[in-house]
């Protein structure tokens, strides 16, 4: 059972039912979480914003405060629905992973073997040292840079990327990429089905991740919290739009970024994560895939959008907790998303952090006070 009460702190992400302190948690600094997001919105940082903290199975904390959307007077609700932007990758990512259990592909196939045009991929100055492989892209050290938005399908899309020079020798640096754009392509290829098609049947239906979609109904657009940015005078917020928001339906589902979603389905796919590769007695990944994913698979590289992280298989791993991440656990990892959206899992604590935002041209939502402010305080309220 999935409860969207905004008044009950003992939100269930499997099923049951506990109070908070039975998950070890202090349900009276957890109830600060709200106060301080209410004051991010008086100070025009954000309209809205939702909040969600799972720990041992459970959600012990789902609010909701602002706005929606503030034109048309709509309040923040907690199943309000998001533009996930690059949370989508970790996504993405199971479903290569489940193709991989089932003998279908391996991460350290060359891209050439299922799209062969990749097989010329080459530097300005030269040619490429090596093939680029599946594991490439999944961690950003392809080469490939630039957009990530795709054509109107993902055969064309990859067409395009495979004709850009590579930026770097593959393997040997980190830069943020279009490669999960091309994983996409690769899932419609190995598995026979569209790739929005495959996620909905492998990953979304399985979780009861009911309002996850690339192209939201009508009625999930009444739901839509709507993208801000800062208005002309530096006080006041206007509203915004992206071709995150404005292209579905119009080119085909992005796999690097173009998922909507609510912050308690979000919460039931990191669940799955924690539990490893399970939730509610169904399979969807095997455990060692999801441990293979969720470790650094970049060596001493420097990567992503804060210091002290590494790159697993669609995911930001933490190694060593600084600035934003000082609170979180060695080998917590997450992915944030364009317009402010987070999630983090830390297996330490068996926790789970949500915080779903819109907002563009406020800096870096990896490292913004909101995301700071949100993890302190869950973590404070942890009693064991």
């Amino acid at each position: 059972m999935l409860i969207r009460a905004v008044s009950c702190l003992v939100l269930i992400v499997t099923t049951g039912c506990a109070s908070v302190a039975s998950t070890g948690m202090n349900a009276e600094v957890l109830g600060r979480i709200p106060e301080r997001m209410r004051g991010f919105v008086a100070e025009k940082q954000v309209a809205g914003v939702v909040t969600l903290v799972a720990r041992r199975g459970r959600t012990v904390h789902l609010e909701a405060v602002g706005q929606a959307n503030v034109e048309q007077d709509r309040p923040m609700r907690t199943d309000a629905l998001f533009a996930i932007a690059s949370m989508t990758k970790p996504i993405v990512a199971v479903a290569v992973m489940i193709l991989q259990d089932e003998g279908k592909l391996s991460v350290d196939d060359p891209v050439s073997k299922y799209i062969p045009r990749f097989k010329a991929a080459a530097l300005k100055d030269g040619p490429a040292e090596r093939e680029i492989t599946i594991r490439d892209l999944l961690t950003h050290t392809s080469g490939f840079g630039g957009e990530q938005r795709t054509e109107e399908t993902l055969e064309a899309t990859t067409a395009e990327i495979a004709g850009r020079p590579l930026q770097f020798q593959p393997g040997t640096q980190w830069a943020y990429s279009p490669g999960l754009n091309v994983c996409g392509r690769i899932i419609e290829l190995v598995s026979g089905q569209a790739f929005d098609a495959f996620l909905a049947e492998r990953v979304f239906r399985p979780l009861n991740m009911v309002d996850t979609t690339f192209q939201p109904t009508a009625e999930l657009r009444d739901r839509l919290a709507q993208l801000y940015e800062p208005g002309p005078d530096g006080e006041s917020l206007a509203s915004g739009t992206h071709w995150i928001i404005t292209d579905p339906g119009r080119r085909a589902p992005n796999p690097s970024g173009g998922l909507f979603s609510t912050a308690s389905d979000v919460a039931r796919f990191g669940q799955m994560i924690l539990n490893g590769g399970k939730l509610d007695g169904r399979r969807i990944v095997s455990k060692a895939a999801i441990e293979q994913m969720c470790r650094v698979q970049t060596g001493d590289l420097t990567t992503g959008f804060s210091p002290g992280c590494g790159w697993g298989l669609g995911w930001c791993v933490v190694r060593q907790p600084q600035e934003v991440t000082r609170m979180l656990s060695p080998g917590t990892f997450g992915h944030g998303g364009a317009f402010g959206t987070q999630y983090w899992i830390d297996p330490e604590r068996e926790m789970i952090f949500v915080l779903m935002i819109q907002r563009r041209g406020f800096g870096s939502g990896d490292r913004s006070e909101i995301r700071d402010v949100f993890q302190e305080l869950a973590v404070r309220a942890v009693r064991d």
